[in-house]
């Protein structure tokens, strides 16, 4: 079963999606751009400054369903100039420095409101541990009967 994630941590969606769906134990993070989630408004900066406004948006949804980044395992990361994959990684290292998630970066041509980085992620939780089965014979065989 399928369950919309949403929080005031992270920026209303600009468009007809939600900010993440959990199913399981697993968490599908739509991509987060630089906006603040007060204001809706693009941050100034370069693309430190907007790699740092992307992960913690990015926290936000991770936690409204108890989640941190130690939980993602795989990123996105969406860049409309590869020039600034150094500045971007620097950032990027500071929150995800042990064990950090597969990651896949692209160059686009364009990304909404004019950002310079776009990076969605898949989250995975612990299950809950089940209850061990507990198994009976019938009460109809013996030991003594043949099966």
């Amino acid at each position: 079963m399928k369950k919309v994630i949403a929080t005031t941590e992270a920026p209303k969606a600009v468009g007809p999606y939600s900010q993440a769906i959990a199913v399981g134990n697993m968490l599908f993070c739509a991509g987060q751009i630089p906006l603040s989630p007060a204001t809706g408004a693009l941050v100034d900066g370069d693309v430190s400054a907007q790699t740092t406004q992307v992960l913690e948006n990015l926290g936000g949804v991770l936690r409204a369903n108890g989640m941190t980044y130690a939980n993602v395992v795989k990123t996105t990361v969406f860049l409309t100039d590869l020039s600034d994959f150094a500045a971007m990684n620097d950032i990027y290292t500071l929150y995800f420095p042990d064990q950090p998630p597969a990651r896949s970066t692209i160059q686009v041509a364009a990304l909404p409101k004019n950002a310079r980085v776009e990076i969605e992620a898949t989250a995975v939780g612990e299950l809950a541990p089940k209850s061990p089965k507990i198994l009976t014979a019938p009460s109809d065989i013996s030991p003594a009967s043949p099966l």
